[in-house]
């Protein structure tokens, strides 16, 4: 198996235990909807859950399709970051890793739906009035791989940009 794959899948793997580890703890612990102080005014451990998207989009009891809509967008995103992997011509071990938190969280989030018809989510970060809404640790692994990835992205196409401008340069001096 090659390197990538592995690097792949041991984030994934870690990323998806941990998750689990922590949505089991807080699920043994913790009454729903009961919030426990960890920095008064500013973060909770909470227990609710979330059967909708990201910030609660689509968070109703009274619909059920928006189960299979993110099942079929959690296999997407899986294929698509098996096929990204796959197509990579050389090694870039942080898109890679990138990559794989983003495979583990959303792994996690899944695990959650097909368990619970619903996600455990028992982070909660406010602060007065304003309250951000309670997420996991594959929220966290998710966003945190996707900003990674987005500035890969970037300064990956700026990187090639130059590349190309340099080799031109050399090709006019040869000549």
């Amino acid at each position: 198996m090659k390197y990538r794959y592995r690097l792949l899948f041991f984030c994934a793997v870690f990323v998806l235990v941990i998750d689990q580890v922590s949505k089991w703890f807080v699920v043994q612990h913790i009454p729903e909807y009961k919030a426990i102080p960890v920095i008064p005014g500013f973060f909770d451990l909470v227990n609710v859950r979330n059967r909708g998207a990201a910030f609660g989009f689509l968070n109703r009891s009274d619909i059920e399709w928006q189960f299979w809509l993110f099942l079929g967008a959690t296999l997407f995103a899986v294929a698509a970051i098996l096929y990204i992997v796959r197509t990579l011509k050389e090694q870039k071990t942080l898109l890679v890793m990138s990559l794989g938190c983003i495979l583990g969280g959303a792994l996690g989030n899944l695990t959650d739906r097909v368990r619970f018809r619903a996600v455990v989510d028992f982070l909660d970060v406010y602060w007065n009035e304003w309250h951000w809404p309670a997420f996991n640790i594959a929220d966290t692994a998710i966003c945190l791989g996707a900003c990674v990835v987005c500035f890969f992205l970037c300064f990956e196409k700026k990187d090639d940009r130059g590349k190309e401008k340099k080799e031109q340069v050399v090709d006019l001096k040869t000549l």
